[in-house]
């Protein structure tokens, strides 16, 4: 059973299609304005609404910050890459992560790459994490918005990509160009690695080029959804200033 915990998440889930509601638990006794507007949205939805003890949206919420309120829905579904690549334009903006295993950082990677305007995140199916209720919690609504395709072999797909008239941009600590550097005008792909090892050597090979991210500072490295967030939201800004 997967569930969507938090009022915010629960909302974006309920305005989207993406995934089937069976019900929206509400924690029994609270009362506030955004409880009311969301219990609205269910009946506009014709979602059941279930009022509930804490204790029963504890054990739905398995530890996440609920805001007493839980979705109980009927799992994410997977979008197809062919799907994709049939719906994206000329100008499309792909998410590759090579290996992300923490499942807050996922779900900040999506949030990420939906505000920056990508229209697909990319993950594989072994050795990284998917889309658990942890990491639906941590990208706060943007599964709603942003198709999450997954995928057996990652090397095969940025050749698929590549065939289909993608450049795929790695980020690597040691990449030849500085990330501003870098074209993200077209059709786009931005590869990012996992938490401890960065990009693995065969998927830097099927890259067409590696940027690194500057870092003056006594720390050298940043997180894996904060680098990311700085490469897609320069490509946003290339975009925007090419449109």
């Amino acid at each position: 059973m997967d569930t969507i915990c938090g009022i915010h998440a629960v909302r974006e889930a309920l305005e989207s299609a993406r995934q089937s509601i069976e019900y929206v638990a509400i924690q029994r006794g609270l009362s506030n304005p955004r409880l009311q507007q969301l219990i609205d949205l269910c009946r506009q939805r014709s979602v059941s609404v279930r009022f509930e003890p804490q204790a029963a949206l504890e054990r739905l919420a398995k530890g996440a910050h609920h805001q007493g309120v839980v979705a109980v829905v009927g799992g994410h579904a997977y979008a197809a890459l062919e799907d994709i690549l049939e719906a994206v334009g000329d100008s499309a903006l792909l998410v590759v992560l090579d290996g992300v295993q923490d499942t807050h950082n996922l779900g900040a990677l999506i949030r990420t790459a939906c505000a920056a305007g990508a229209h697909a995140v990319i993950v594989p199916e072994r050795r990284a994490a998917g889309l658990t209720p942890a990491a639906v919690q941590a990208a706060a609504g943007a599964v709603a918005h942003i198709p999450i395709v997954r995928v057996t072999n990652l090397a095969n797909t940025l050749e698929r990509l590549k065939e289909s008239n993608f450049w795929i941009v790695g980020l690597d600590e040691r990449g030849e160009k500085l990330y501003f550097d870098a074209d993200y005008r077209g059709r786009c792909v931005v590869v990012a690695g996992g938490e401890e090892k960065g990009l693995h050597e065969l998927i830097k090979k099927k890259c067409d080029f590696l940027v690194r991210i500057p870092a003056p500072g006594k720390i050298t490295t940043l997180n894996v959804s904060v680098a990311t967030g700085i490469v897609l939201f320069e490509a946003a800004r290339q975009r925007r200033l090419a449109s």
